[in-house]
């Protein structure tokens, strides 16, 4: 699935004075690239998510996946076209404590009406190395494990863009690099056109096309 950003803004009003922090910003992604966004802390790289993800709004421009414009759609629209659509990795699990790993990554296609829940989310935690934590509680997972749980969820719907905001942030990096290699590996072998935000100059190495965010515009690496 595309995704053509054509001169986004975004400002926000702190007191009297406003914040420019995407100031006419234009990218083209192609279907199944994976592409890192990077720049310094406060550059925009959170706010651009959010506005990939429908979180929030553009003031004005053009935020085309796959030709729908996300920009002017209602908030129930973009609820419904975000969950047939898109997938968001967070720095943070965000699993809910009191279900299994296997409940967690079931959630996602119960709430989609997915036939198969259970054998889906098996399989996509299977895919991930967590065939034998599959009845264990967020509480009984190492960090590594959460976020591959969170990963699987993601994955599982089969999402047409994948949005990653900074996954390996909370994990040591050896863990951190064990589970970026099966990430990397996942979403290539189902082409997902993946948006990575990192800090990491060496993660955003791995991917096929880096963007740096500087002064509110997207350049080439």
């Amino acid at each position: 699935m595309s995704l053509i950003l054509k001169s986004v803004k975004k400002g926000f009003h702190q007191g009297d004075t406003e914040i420019n922090v995407l100031n006419g910003l234009n990218a083209i992604i192609e279907p199944g690239q994976v592409v890192s966004i990077v720049g310094q802390s406060g550059s925009g790289k959170s706010t651009l998510l959010s506005l990939l993800a429908g979180l929030e709004r553009a003031d004005t421009g053009q935020i085309l996946v796959d030709g729908v414009d996300l920009v002017p759609l209602t908030e129930q629209e973009m609820t419904l076209f975000r969950a047939q659509n898109i997938a968001i990795v967070f720095q943070q699990y965000h699993l809910i404590a009191h279900l299994t790993a296997l409940e967690n990554v079931m959630l996602g296609l119960e709430i989609l009406k997915i036939d198969n829940a259970k054998e889906k989310a098996e399989t996509a935690l299977k895919e991930l190395g967590l065939g034998h934590r599959l009845n264990h509680f967020p509480s009984q997972l190492s960090g590594g494990e959460s976020q591959r749980v969170a990963i699987a969820r993601a994955l599982v719907v089969q999402p047409k863009i994948l949005l990653a905001d900074e996954p390996s942030g909370n994990l040591d990096t050896h863990t951190g690099d064990k589970v970026m290699d099966v990430f990397f590996e996942v979403v290539r072998k189902y082409k997902i056109t993946t948006i990575l935000v990192t800090h990491s100059e060496g993660l955003a190495q791995r991917c096929e096309r880096t963007l740096r965010l500087q002064e509110g515009q997207l350049r080439e690496v």
